[in-house]
């Protein structure tokens, strides 16, 4: 797998894959990370801006390496239609880097390691999520009998905001695991699937 052209402006955390392919759903892994994430405030206007702040005043103050890519979760509007942004999260270089621990408005949580299903996409982030959610969502129509999502989606977005909307590579994913597996682990009560 050839990752797409980008301008690279940050490392990624250890252990994780390159973006892409632009526009087709693949599977990719990833290692367990931890992250710095705060939320928006309610009826802001530019809420990606509101949230990357106090993020960057975080790394800086903690003497923490700025990585790509920043993690976001939309969330749509009541039509379905417009994505609006809702949480933000820098991404730890290195999970030993740091701990899991509340600092003001700033959270620092430990993720697990995943599989998802991942479409990059090219272009503006909140209108690439919408595109590459319904691509995903499409996809596992597709396949209901094989896989089952057992979290929110994501969106892991690659460039900051000096580089031209049309060149930014992002990736909308969803974690999932196999259809089997889930029913498993569910009947004895070690994962849930919501």
């Amino acid at each position: 797998m050839k990752p797409p052209f980008m301008i690279r402006e940050a490392s990624l955390p250890v252990g994780f894959p390159p973006p892409g392919p632009v526009d087709q759903v693949i599977f990719k892994e990833y290692p367990a990370y931890r992250a710095a994430r705060v939320s928006a405030a309610g009826g802001e206007k530019d809420a990606a801006g509101s949230m990357f702040r106090p993020l960057f005043q975080h790394i800086k103050k903690n003497d923490i390496a700025m990585t790509a890519p920043v993690e976001m979760t939309y969330t749509p509007d009541a039509a379905g239609k417009e994505a609006k942004p809702v949480a933000m999260s820098f991404l730890y270089g290195n999970p030993q880097v740091g701990e899991a621990a509340r600092q003001g408005d700033i959270v620092v949580i430990d993720h697990p390691a995943s599989t998802v299903i991942s479409v990059a996409v090219r272009g503006g982030y909140e209108k690439g999520f919408a595109t590459g959610l319904e691509q995903l969502q499409n996809w596992l129509s597709q396949h209901p009998d094989r896989y089952e999502v057992v979290g929110p989606p994501r969106f892991l977005g690659y460039n900051s905001p000096f580089v031209p909307w049309f060149l930014r590579i992002g990736e909308v994913q969803l974690p999932v695991k196999p259809v089997s597996e889930v029913q498993s682990k569910s009947s004895t009560g070690a994962l849930s699937t919501r």
